[in-house]
């Protein structure tokens, strides 16, 4: 089975719990604070596995979460961080965040990997809060939470030639005859659900990859049929191999076909409509096949044309061999160059406030992902932790803001549904 796109959740790991700890051992008087830090949090990376050719293995995961760092413990022992989670995925592959609609990674070249996710980091231990005004203290951190994401993962099969054309023009017969591919054949339109790729050898030992993407129709760059699968894949192919109907076997018009084929191409994308491109005239053993290409010739008289019959193994060793000079002559993968990878650094740029306060009936909501996070990693069973964390709201800002807005003493206050008493 076929898999290049498909939905998941990816949740990393909570980093460790800090340790509040004190040595205690005969003979050692006042021993201090010494409770380890947590462990990191499990992250979860994406990493290019060449020997694989679909999303498969991802289909059936809808959720990928990471473990949990372990805890710190006494005598300054700092928790393990947990195994990262990694996920083998094609050469092709990009990945989208659904939430910001930014591209995290587009995933080309052997054992590249990004993480998708990060796990989060361990909490820090009481050992970590020792200070010349508070040499026991009796604070320490919870985990870090990991990250959260929804993802679009997406594969874009990277070949060297792409086959295009209408349907039952003949595409899947030719990577058969030429290649070790083994594609479904028959006497009806869009037998070719999914692309296919082939290895092609020929005799000077020279090898390419060659894809059969399925056939387009009319309306194909907006969506229509199977319009955005085919046309995602046609991106990664260096040379478009325009397959065209010569012998008009089902009463087309070769010149109708390839006008509307290369206007979905150009409707799509600029970039695909640039690529070097090759005519495949193809069912040329049929009557009307000479007659037809001539017209063609006279309409295109530019374009390079290859005269086959695939179905009777005509004109295949010419075809290959003129197809491994194009490639050749095509940059050495111009799609990959730097400045062209469908690739995004995300930006984090500092917001003026890092929340929001909003009035809901008779409560003050605030909200923000970095005070969020302070909530999460607060032990509220701690007085010092909770002190520390009020002066971190006050730093931050959230009183005096919400003075501003009018909150008065004794107001409530929601953080992450938790109720608190806004006082001094």
């Amino acid at each position: 089975m076929f898999v290049d796109e498909i939905k998941i959740k990816v949740v990393a790991g909570k980093g460790g719990d800090g340790c509040t700890s004190f040595r205690r051992e005969k003979y050692v008087a006042m021993g201090g604070p010494d409770g380890g830090n947590g462990g990191k949090g499990a992250s979860i990376i994406f990493r290019v596995d060449k020997g694989l050719k679909t999303l498969i293995d991802l289909r059936y995961m809808k959720t990928i979460k990471g473990d949990k760092g372990e805890n710190g413990k006494g005598s300054n022992r700092q928790g393990a961080n947990a195994s990262d989670i990694i996920i083998k995925v094609p050469e092709g592959t990009t990945v989208v965040d659904l939430d910001t609609n930014l591209v995290i990674a587009d995933l080309v070249g052997e054992n590249k990997e990004v993480v998708v996710a990060s796990g989060g980091r361990g909490g820090r231990g009481n050992a970590a809060f020792k200070s010349h005004s508070d040499n026991a203290p009796r604070i320490s951190e919870l985990g870090e939470p990991g990250e959260e994401r929804i993802l679009k993962v997406e594969l874009k099969m990277i070949a060297d030639v792409g086959l295009v054309g209408l349907p039952s023009v003949g595409k899947s017969t030719i990577l058969d005859r030429v290649s070790s591919a083994n594609p479904k054949i028959a006497s009806y339109h869009f037998t070719t659900l999914v692309p296919n790729l082939g290895y092609v050898k020929l005799k000077n030992d020279k090898s390419f990859i060659m894809a059969d993407l399925p056939g387009l129709i009319e309306g194909a760059s907006e969506g229509v049929g199977l319009g955005h699968k085919f046309l995602r894949h046609a991106m990664r192919t260096k040379v478009l191999a325009h397959v065209v109907d010569m012998g008009t076997s089902e009463g087309r018009d070769p010149i109708e076909d390839y006008l509307k084929i290369r206007k979905e191409i150009e409707k799509y994308s600029q970039k695909l409509a640039l690529k070097k491109e090759i005519i495949i005239a193809n069912k040329m053993d049929l009557e009307e096949a000479q007659g037809n290409l001539e017209k063609f010739k006279k309409e295109f008289p530019d374009k390079e044309i290859i005269e086959i019959s695939a179905i009777n193994n005509i004109g295949l060793d010419q075809m290959m061999s003129k197809m491994i000079e194009v490639i050749e002559k095509v940059e050495d993968n111009p799609l990959y160059k730097d400045e062209e990878l469908e690739s995004h650094v995300i930006y984090k740029f500092r917001q003026e406030k890092p929340f929001t306060i909003t009035k809901e009936e008779d409560a003050w909501v605030v909200e923000g992902k970095e005070l969020e996070k302070l909530f999460k990693m607060t032990r509220f069973d701690e007085d010092k932790a909770v002190l520390r964390f009020a002066r971190k709201l006050k730093g931050m800002g959230v009183e005096e803001e919400l003075e501003k807005l009018g909150a008065k003493r004794g107001d409530t206050v929601i953080i992450c549904d938790y109720a608190f008493e806004f006082k001094e």
